[in-house]
């Protein structure tokens, strides 16, 4: 069996097996535009990084709020945090590590500044290259796709998003097929988020994300809903 909801023109499906255990936060936004990161944004930016690496400093990311419930809940879809890391965790460990923040294009950058704070593993994508209705469920043997990166993800056994056209997105690396690049002009965002977690921070996840994306990339959002 499997939940059913619409957001906006998205039909979304959730495995029923993930109900009780995962939250999902989803937003739609159009008219992005990001051909020039912001000085405000690159100020946000840094300020965050400089308070998380002096809050933090020395302390294992494991003892910081928001890690633990994450790796908790890949540990109950049977997946190895420390093999597989939420993409949330692994940009805390990078920040940690005196690395700063990845530059990919704005959109992104925006969204993962909101994944770090709140240490919530996101996808983001490029919605029109989302075919048909969207389902969430775990991924059958020998399921995978080309990643950003364009190494080849693995995904037997892990959390991800389908679309029509197969997998194309998972908390930890999304495909190069649905990837968001200089041409997009509207985004879907997914939030996955431990169900103990949905109440508060998944809402405030939700509210940053859209105050980023209008403040920077000119977007208008479109559609935000929490899926429990």
């Amino acid at each position: 069996m499997t939940l059913q909801t619409r957001v906006q023109g998205l039909n979304l499906s959730v495995e029923d097996a993930l109900r009780g255990v995962l939250a999902l936060g989803l937003l739609e936004a159009e008219g992005i535009e990001m051909e020039s990161v912001p000085a405000d944004f690159e100020h946000e930016r840094d300020a965050l990084v400089a308070r998380l690496s002096a809050q933090y400093a020395g302390r294992a990311p494991a003892d910081i709020p928001g890690v633990a419930e994450t790796r908790a809940l890949f540990h109950q879809l049977d997946i190895d945090p420390t093999k597989t890391r939420p993409s949330s965790e692994a940009l805390l460990r990078r920040v940690l590590q005196g690395k700063g923040m990845p530059h990919v294009n704005l959109a992104v950058d925006v969204c993962n500044l909101s994944s770090l704070e709140h240490q919530l593993p996101l996808g983001l994508y490029d919605r029109d290259l989302v075919r048909g209705a969207v389902r969430v469920r775990v991924g059958r043997e020998g399921e995978g796709y080309a990643g950003i990166r364009k190494q080849r993800v693995n995904l037997a056994g892990r959390l991800l998003l389908a679309d029509d056209e197969g997998p194309f997105g998972a908390p930890t690396s999304d495909s190069a097929r649905t990837a968001v690049s200089a041409r997009t002009t509207r985004l879907l965002v997914v939030l996955f988020c431990p169900v103990e977690r949905a109440d508060h921070h998944l809402s405030a996840a939700l509210e940053h994300i859209a105050s980023l994306l209008t403040r920077f990339c000119a977007a208008s959002v479109s559609a935000v809903q929490v899926v429990q």
